[in-house]
């Protein structure tokens, strides 16, 4: 490796993606050392503890080096990548820089008046504290591999990674891989596109381990510690699994502790008769306004919260525990939970309530399609005021909801199905749905939580409503 002290190379930090993180995970190398970049463009994906986010580099040159792998966790403010920004070519024999003398040494400031930036985020122009690093330099990669070579019987060390095609598996599976002592490049895939999964790893963790019982009682060379702990991890491993909390996942934990902890929650429940707001829901998908516009139960429930929230303003608001007040706000960032592959992320409709009922249904679309993506921005995310979260699409009648954190208010819906009703003073079927909500009951008193609940299942059972209170 060679230092980066060339004044034409510029070392590019790991970003600050999101207000306050410190680390993010790289998911995926867009680059590799010799390749041409331009200002602007996508190098790789990392993973925060709030989305995954592309970083683009901002500079015109060539990767000098990448100094970490796919699947490290980097601290905030950490070089991941270096880029010569003289034009010339970078040697073809250099490897990838190992992350230590990287960040020891200083790396260069970016030319005057620009910044890394990202999602509009940029580097925070203070030091960035950093924690102890949590992986192994890649640089220690090839000893550690002949290592695991050894206890599983191979008696040499797999072949260094350039030298074969990397295989194709995402960040867990190969955690999961590591931890098996399996190499990925003897697995045989079974995913989509030839991607290794969890249960290709298991099958071939199983051939590997299974000779060991066998050669224990052969002779005392099998006696050592190591030996009889592959079976161990073998049995294990085939009645658990385990899953690193990060990202995500550990973001949410987190978030939901401190918030159920912190405001002391209150939920109240009602159920309503939402037929006629089916019939319009099916009325509006025929109509000209919204062709080619998704129409659903969550379009016109998000309406009716908004409309109820109108109503009573006191719901929309936050507790400000240093200043000993309540912060009424006079706009609705309305929050719809998501689940997705990285876990559930509640990304938010800015100033929904100033949006028509088209522009509503839009702006949902959106919010839908790129949480599935997982393209969600951190900003996104951040702002909102009051949620939505729909426990009914997966058949569930309702729920006890925990208010995200700064927020007063979340609205569980629970699933519509056919019930036995009392309509007009006889027993007939209609749609009917329970709704729940919870609130903080520092800011909002039983009688303010109550006429919000009651507003939105009375513009639910009568959805003209819509029209009268607008």
């Amino acid at each position: 490796m060679t230092t980066m002290t060339d004044a034409s190379v510029r070392e590019f930090k790991m970003p600050d993606v999101g207000e306050g993180l410190t680390e993010a995970e790289i998911l995926k190398w867009y680059v590799q050392p010799g390749d041409t970049v331009t200002d602007g463009q996508v190098v790789c994906e990392v993973e925060t503890a709030k989305a995954a986010v592309e970083l683009p580099i901002p500079y015109d040159g060539v990767v000098r080096a990448l100094h970490f792998d796919e699947g490290t966790t980097v601290d905030v403010g950490t070089p991941i990548i270096a880029i010569d920004v003289s034009g010339g070519s970078a040697p073809a024999a250099e490897e990838p820089a190992a992350p230590a003398p990287a960040v020891e040494e200083p790396a260069e400031e970016a030319p005057q008046g620009r910044q890394p930036v990202l999602v509009g985020y940029g580097v925070a122009a203070s030091s960035t504290k950093r924690r102890p690093r949590k992986t192994a330099p890649a640089a220690q990669e090839p000893a550690a591999a002949a290592v695991q070579a050894e206890l599983n019987g191979h008696g040499h060390a797999p072949a260094p990674p350039a030298d074969r095609p990397r295989p194709l598996a995402k960040p867990p599976v190969r955690k999961l891989a590591k931890d098996l002592g399996v190499d990925l490049t003897t697995v045989v895939p079974t995913g989509p596109d030839g991607i290794i999964t969890r249960e290709d790893v298991h099958k071939a963790a199983t051939p590997q381990q299974a000779p060991a019982p066998e050669a224990a009682p052969t002779a005392p060379v099998t006696q050592p510690a190591p030996a009889p702990a592959a079976p161990a991890a073998s049995s294990d491993t085939a009645r658990e699994t385990r899953i690193p909390v990060k990202g995500v996942r550990k973001a949410t934990a987190a978030a939901m502790v401190g918030s159920a902890f912190t405001a002391p929650h209150v939920t109240e429940f009602v159920t309503v008769d939402v037929t006629r707001t089916m019939k319009l829901v099916e009325e509006l998908k025929q109509d000209k306004e919204f062709a080619g516009r998704r129409v659903n139960p969550l379009l016109l429930i998000a309406k009716a919260l908004l409309l109820a929230i109108r109503r009573n303003p006191d719901i929309n608001a936050s507790w400000d525990e240093a200043a000993q007040e309540i912060v009424v706000k006079h706009y609705v960032n309305l929050g719809i939970a998501a689940a997705t592959p990285r876990g559930l992320i509640v990304p938010n409709i800015k100033d929904a309530h100033a949006k028509t009922l088209p522009e509503l249904a839009d702006a949902l679309s959106d919010l839908v399609a790129t949480a599935r993506e997982g393209k969600t921005s951190p900003a996104a995310m951040q702002g909102g005021t009051v949620t939505i979260t729909n426990v009914g699409v997966f058949g569930v009648d309702t729920g006890t909801p925990i208010l995200n954190p700064g927020e007063s208010a979340i609205l569980a819906v629970g699933a519509i199905k056919l019930q036995p009703w009392v309509h007009k003073g006889k027993v007939k079927p209609r749609q009917v749905t329970t709704l729940a909500l919870s609130f903080d009951h520092r800011l909002v008193d039983g009688e303010l939580g109550s006429k919000v609940l009651a507003d939105v299942a009375a513009i639910l059972e009568q959805p003209k409503r819509l029209m009268t209170w607008a």
